[in-house]
């Protein structure tokens, strides 16, 4: 169907954990524990649509691509984007100073740099004109609404990919896409604030001293730790799940995978998802997320991308892509490098 043809990247500022964490929560020893040595803060007057354009014209500069040859643009948004009722698609194809293009926009959190790909598949099969797609997925905290070290367990970081996808390209070709939801948690990570519901926070109210993510987690299982226990298991069989599945549905047997890139979090939650298919630390994203942090919608694509500039990927290795995001989503793509 289509394969990537090259990456593009943007990242913010580089921050070391232990000199920082101090600044976002009162226990930084617990961040540090996490396992992460440094992350990505994006300068306060850099936006999250100036990132996406950094790594398009960085994909697209070293495909020798320039914007007349792209068909279609799609912009994988996992944070809150500049403004409500604002295409960010649009914003970058204006950015990048195109007149008139098809554009497509994707909210589903972290998972969406990933499910995107199934999605541009169904895009080129039902419009066959359509050749190259420039597919940037970017994560920009806003530290008004969300402490990016509280979140959840994953230090959340600033940055962007761009991949350029070209039908028929021979070397990192997409084979499938699966996905499903257990819409019974899907508020467990939501923002409070800046929406319809509450567009104002209360008087005093600071992301800097909100409850944390975690929290919200415990309450919905009444801090009972033999109900929270079974969905921590149920988390690990949903990861194994949705990644069999994609296999199925590319017709690959799961012991052809040779690279699993989860989300960018601990080592150790890496390697819950790598273990049930022999996948040993160094053929996944656990020492890259030590260095880049959490990037939501960006981890995956960019861990692909980096581990395949520095040639670690070899020709006809196939790698699943994969996560959990809001919602609560599961979701894996395969690459087959």
């Amino acid at each position: 169907m289509f394969g990537i043809a090259g990456f593009g990247y943007a990242f913010g500022v580089d921050q070391d954990v232990r000199l920082v964490a101090a600044d976002y929560v009162p226990d930084p020893e617990r961040i540090a524990r996490m396992g992460y040595r440094t992350f990505h803060r994006a300068p306060d007057d850099v936006t999250a649509t100036d990132l996406a354009a950094r790594a398009a014209r960085d994909a697209l500069d070293g495909a020798g691509c320039g914007t007349a040859d792209l068909d279609l643009l799609v912009v994988a948004v996992s944070e809150l984007p500049e403004y409500p009722h604002w295409d960010s698609s649009a914003a970058l194809a204006r950015e990048l100073k195109i007149d008139k293009i098809q554009t497509l926009l994707l909210t589903e959190g972290c998972a969406c740099g990933v499910t995107g790909l199934g999605l541009v598949a169904g895009v080129l099969a039902m419009q066959p004109e359509i050749e190259t797609v420039l597919f940037v997925a970017v994560n920009r905290v806003s530290e008004f609404h969300r402490n990016r070290m509280t979140v959840n367990t994953a230090v959340h970081s600033d940055g962007a990919v761009a991949a350029l996808l070209r039908r028929d390209h021979p070397r990192n070709r997409w084979l499938a896409t699966e996905q499903f939801t257990d819409p019974e948690f899907c508020d467990w990570f939501r923002t409070d604030y800046g929406g319809a519901v509450a567009p104002v926070p209360p008087p005093g109210w600071s992301s800097a001293t909100a409850s944390a993510g975690a929290e919200r987690v415990h309450a919905h299982f009444d801090k009972n730790p033999r109900r929270l226990r079974a969905f921590v298991d149920a988390l690990a069989d949903r990861s194994t799940e949705v990644i069999r599945k994609a296999c199925d549905r590319a017709g690959v047997d799961p012991a052809e995978l040779t690279h699993v890139f989860a989300l960018n979090e601990s080592a150790d939650a890496i390697a819950d998802v790598a273990r049930p298919f022999g996948i040993p630390h160094e053929r996944t994203n656990a020492g890259l997320s030590a260095i880049h942090g959490h990037m939501g919608a960006v981890d995956q694509l960019a861990m692909l991308g980096l581990r395949w500039d520095r040639g670690d990927l070899s020709p006809g290795d196939l790698a699943a892509l994969t996560g959990t995001s809001i919602g609560m989503r599961w979701y894996c793509s395969l690459i087959r490098v």
